[in-house]
């Protein structure tokens, strides 16, 4: 969605009614360059500030500040709220320390993907669960009515954004300080930015160095927005959105697209975060276990797709045909100026899913040859973002 003044005279030009909330930072943004909104947790998200390439550069050259308020956190509480937290998720939390944070995969009973969030433990009995885009919200209390746990389950007045890139840690430190750089990566800190309740961590969606900002009083959004930008702008911080380019160049699920209800974990080559043999019940612990010993059907692979440079993203399901039957599908493509390649993660049948293999990708314009090679793309030890401290994920 764009904004045309000469058609729609309604303030920003931005409107999906009122059932589509805005979030703390909706106004800032479009002040600082926004042009398009989509749609994700039934909130506005900004997808659209000018030129995705040099939003990609912004990213891995300097800094971005990204609104993703959209990630809404769900808020575990209660004496019982770890043990309720480990139903879940297959992802043994029981080394999980106060101050960390977590990937984890929360799955239903026949084992498909419900969310890919990550979990924060603020205290001993507290959690959020910052969501990709699905309602957690409303399976976490389903679950809690006849788990027979003592937890409170709610959605806290929490809106994260994403500063993100090499020069991130420089407009923190700018922030906070030059104690923000002992923070470790997949940990979490509570601080203040005048006066204004924080939550960072170092996480992210971009495979580069970087942190999330959970602003605890939605009120102040604006102003949070202004003094980040103010600290990062000398620096070379713009304001910007969640590159789709680098997300998949570091192999990076996005729900709905590269995963879904239907979709396992073993499937995505993410059994890591499978733990079978952990005395939990967690949910789908059954399904987990029969689709470890039957083996999977399909994989996620990377692809390498021939010719010219792809326009900009998929915005469809393209089919991948060997020798003209159909072996699968493209979930994300995009093309990485930084690789010069059309690169893309796919769904196919495991007979065709060793490197090397060749597929036709039916793509919007034609059919193009694929080659199957390893993923992620770019940076395989994630040593851009897990840089300058340990690792906690």
């Amino acid at each position: 969605m764009t904004h045309d003044r000469t058609h729609d005279n309604r303030p920003h030009g931005f409107g999906f009614g009122t059932q589509i909330r805005k979030s703390p930072y909706f106004d800032a943004t479009v002040r600082w360059g926004a042009q398009g909104f989509s749609v994700y947790n039934h909130m506005y998200i900004p997808r659209d500030f000018g030129d995705p390439v040099q939003n990609f550069w912004n990213l891995v050259n300097d800094a971005i500040l990204c609104d993703v308020a959209v990630e809404r956190q769900v808020e575990i509480t209660g004496p019982d709220a770890a043990a309720f937290v480990q139903t879940l998720t297959p992802r043994d939390l029981s080394a999980m320390a106060v101050g960390q944070c977590k990937y984890v995969l929360i799955t239903n009973a026949d084992g498909g993907i419900i969310n890919d969030p990550v979990l924060l433990r603020l205290a001993e009995n507290h959690f959020w669960i910052s969501l990709a885009d699905s309602d957690v919200l409303l399976w976490a209390q389903g679950v809690a009515v006849h788990a027979g746990l003592d937890v409170e389950i709610v959605e806290p007045d929490v809106s994260p954004l994403q500063l993100q890139g090499p020069k991130s840690g420089s407009v923190m430190e700018q922030l906070f300080g030059p104690g923000i750089h002992d923070l470790k990566y997949y940990w979490l800190r509570e601080v203040e930015s005048d006066g204004i309740p924080l939550v960072v961590s170092r996480t992210g969606w971009s495979s580069e160095l970087g942190y999330e900002l959970y602003l605890r009083d939605g009120s102040r959004g604006d102003e949070l927005w202004e003094t980040i930008m103010a600290a990062g702008t000398p620096l070379g911080l713009k304001p910007g959105h969640t590159s789709s380019i680098r997300r998949i160049e570091g192999g990076m699920l996005s729900y709905h697209a590269d995963a879904d209800i239907t979709t396992n974990p073993y499937e995505l080559g993410l059994e890591r975060l499978v733990n079978l043999d952990i005395e939990a019940d967690f949910i789908g612990k059954e399904a987990l276990r029969r689709i470890r010993d039957e083996g999977v059907n399909r994989r996620q692979v990377g692809l390498v797709i021939d010719g010219e440079p792809l326009a900009g993203p998929n915005t469809s399901f393209w089919p991948v045909h060997h020798d003209g039957a159909a072996v699968g599908k493209v979930t994300s493509a995009i093309h990485s100026p930084r690789l010069d390649q059309n690169i893309a993660l796919a769904m196919v049948a495991v007979a065709h899913v060793g490197l090397g293999a060749e597929v036709d990708v039916a793509t919007d314009i034609g059919i193009r040859r694929a080659t199957v090679v390893e993923r992620p793309f770019f940076d395989p030890r994630k040593s851009l973002a897990t840089t300058a401290s340990g690792s906690g994920r």
